[in-house]
């Protein structure tokens, strides 16, 4: 059943159907009418503070060489934490390892789908506004050929859904959404919001955004992941970053149960005010992660080339490749360093047996003679943090 909603600025219920059929479905009201905010000192200064470190993260990626191979590491981090937050139960070396087969794995096809998802959703952007039309594309891509892929990628919902533990039926859910009709209200009014809005903080809009995408509920699956990536989209939409340079997934998965509750306690009691400090606090610890992150990678990077040109004399020119190499894919084998780099194998065996002794790659499975694949362990070591499944 659905929860107890007291109607406020953020709607109330809508009677659907009679008789047996009879249920009761959220009613979300205009996104204009969740505003004024009355927000206490504490959260302007989380806003202030979110603000800053999102500049820092923009400021700093414009004199960082690599830095385009470092986003896209960032992109699957978020396509990481997002899935675990669904359940999803690869890790960030699964992700990257080029021995798993995408196939055999329904996790790790969404995870890679969610890569391609946002990549996509990142060049969209460039083309069109923030639009359902964007956000329909993006969901095809999330859902192609993987779990989901039976529920209308690309399409909004035209039945009634609902979210609740799994098996439970339309009379037993806690939230039931919007009904097709109010469906289509709630996201047109939506897609104005977000193009015409522009005079609200970028932070306190993309808070106001997923909120209302996730109460509004339009696809058969994958909602909780388009969502996720609408923060990033919300955010570079209003300029506060140009790309995809945080993962703002990170603490909405270590908090996950908050995280839900307050999307609830919104359609409740209204309490926009309390679900945008707790949205400032998640996305102000993320994009932290993200920039100190980055800071370390930067300081491996200017270690690693330091180490090369140390110890590897005149192979120096041919190791700092190997190195660049790396950073796009940390998990390697011979085989791979042979080829990409032009190599002989015995020269590419030669090779990584000189990153090993420099520490900069570990063999994996350490007792295997054949077959061996190695981790650029220093650079997975950075990455990895908070990669633990739910």
């Amino acid at each position: 059943m659905l929860v107890d909603i007291h109607p406020g600025r953020q709607g109330g219920t809508r009677s659907n159907l009679s008789g047996n059929l009879a249920y009761t479905s959220f009613l979300p009201g205009p996104m204009d009418g969740l505003l004024p905010l009355n927000l206490d000192p504490r959260v302007s200064r989380l806003i202030s503070d979110c603000r800053a470190v999102l500049g820092e993260v923009e400021g700093m990626s414009r004199f960082i060489p690599n830095i385009e191979m470092y986003l896209s590491m960032y992109v699957r981090k978020e396509a990481l934490m997002s899935s675990q937050i669904e359940g999803t139960q690869c890790t960030f070396d699964d992700v990257l390892d080029p021995e798993k087969e995408v196939n055999a794995s329904r996790d790790l096809t969404d995870v890679v789908n969610y890569v391609r998802a946002a990549e996509k959703a990142t060049k969209l952007l460039g083309e069109m506004p923030l639009c359902l039309r964007l956000l329909r594309s993006v969901h095809e891509e999330l859902l192609s050929g993987g779990r989901g892929s039976d529920k209308t990628p690309g399409q909004f919902r035209t039945s009634q859904n609902w979210v609740g533990p799994n098996g439970c039926t339309l009379s037993e859910a806690p939230y039931v959404p919007p009904n097709v009709e109010d469906m289509h209200t709630t996201l047109n009014d939506l897609e104005l919001f977000i193009n015409e809005r522009d005079d609200l903080d970028p932070v306190v809009k993309a808070a106001l955004v997923h909120y209302q995408f996730e109460t509004a509920h339009p696809f058969l699956d994958g909602n909780g992941r388009v969502g996720r990536l609408l923060i990033l989209l919300s955010l570079m939409n209003d300029h506060a970053l140009s790309r995809p340079m945080i993962y703002p997934s990170y603490e909405l998965k270590r908090r996950r149960s908050d995280y839900y509750a307050w999307l609830m306690k919104v359609r409740q009691t209204g309490d926009v005010e309390g679900w945008v400090a707790f949205f400032c606090e998640c996305l102000l610890a993320s994009a932290r992660d993200a920039r100190d992150s980055m800071r370390s990678l930067v300081n491996l990077r200017a270690e690693s080339e330091a180490l090369i040109r140390e110890k590897a004399g005149r192979a120096t020119t041919n190791a700092l490749a190997v190195l660049d190499l790396l950073e796009g894919n940390p998990i390697v084998d011979v085989s791979f360093i042979a080829e990409r780099m032009g190599m002989s194998r015995s020269g590419a065996n030669a090779m990584v047996s000189q990153f090993v002794e420099w520490g900069l790659l570990e063999q994996r499975e350490g007792q295997k003679k054949r077959y061996r694949t190695f981790t650029y362990e220093p650079y997975l070591k950075i990455l990895r943090a908070g990669d633990e499944p739910l």
